[in-house]
């Protein structure tokens, strides 16, 4: 009798400073993306069906994860029983341990499920430094985890006034950067949340240098190609006072990707995806499919 193909949703973190984005990239590229890894890990596993990670959001080179996730299917030789969420767990980590890869959560979910379209909302964190004269200042456990800013002021209140404009629902084609799915693609977005708070770091109690943190959030069921880091980019041009913050309204206005002002998209490397919510009930699979 064969077994019964059983899925998973798994939720994962990265640092992306190696890998092509998290993205499966072909066999012949030199430089692999974190699904490439994920892949083989589940291979070791040596399940009887074919690989695939489903994975739910993409982020791209640079971009850092502590909260991702994918679903995959996973089929074992009849004699051997489903793999237990926590035996996954700890058998791919296994499996990914010369990586900068971890599996954090594991579930089994229905057969149906989809770890893309069903989810319900993502939230990115881009990571600010301010007072820092040159990136190789910076202490080595920030290195190419934030954007280091020669300023050492930004005009807090107008950036928050500005990323005010941002939350709703808007034509944010402007904030997209081209891409072969661009035409596709619903330039409508609804953005839950965009707030500028103070950040933390380890090195602000330790290193003698003074650096301020930074952390703009924001929050939406989806988003377009870059559109965080091009937001990210135009509330920092205002909070250092090159923007005025009418010019958020004037780019929602302008509807089209080219208005977007040149050498404004923010570096890879601040941010990060901080989670990918789901429904309860989407994380429970039936008692049928369990046995």
């Amino acid at each position: 009798m064969q077994q019964t193909v059983a899925r998973y949703l798994i939720f994962f973190q990265y640092t992306g400073s190696k890998y092509s984005g998290v993205m499966k990239a072909p066999a012949h590229q030199a430089v692999q993306g974190v699904g490439n890894h994920l892949e083989n890990a589940v291979r070791k596993l040596k399940p009887v069906n074919e690989v695939c990670v489903s994975i739910s959001s993409r982020t791209d080179t640079g971009v850092h994860a502590l909260c991702n996730s994918a679903h995959v299917d996973i089929q074992r030789r009849a004699d051997k029983p489903p793999l237990s969420e926590q035996s996954l767990l700890e058998a791919l980590n296994f499996q990914l341990k010369e990586e900068p890869i971890r599996i954090t959560r594991a579930y089994r979910v229905h057969s149906d499920f989809h770890a893309r379209y069903q989810a319900q909302s993502r939230t990115y964190v881009y990571r600010l430094a301010l007072g820092c004269q040159h990136h190789t200042l910076m202490p080595l456990t920030e290195k190419d985890l934030c954007w280091a800013l020669r300023d050492t002021r930004l005009n807090i209140d107008a950036m928050r006034e500005a990323s005010a404009l941002l939350l709703g629902t808007h034509d944010f084609s402007t904030f997209r950067a081209l891409s072969s799915d661009a035409p596709f693609k619903c330039p409508v977005k609804t953005l839950d949340l965009a707030q500028l708070e103070p950040g933390e770091s380890f090195s602000q109690r330790h290193f003698q240098r003074d650096i301020q943190f930074w952390e703009l959030t924001f929050k939406s069921r989806s988003f377009l190609y870059r559109q965080v880091r091009r937001m990210t980019g135009v509330l920092v041009a205002i909070g250092q006072g090159r923007l005025s913050v009418s010019k958020i309204q004037d780019l929602l206005e302008a509807r089209d990707s080219l208005a977007f002002p040149n050498n404004l998209t923010a570096p890879a490397h601040g941010l990060f995806l901080t989670n990918v919510q789901y429904r309860d009930t989407d994380l429970v699979a039936s008692m049928s499919e369990e046995q």
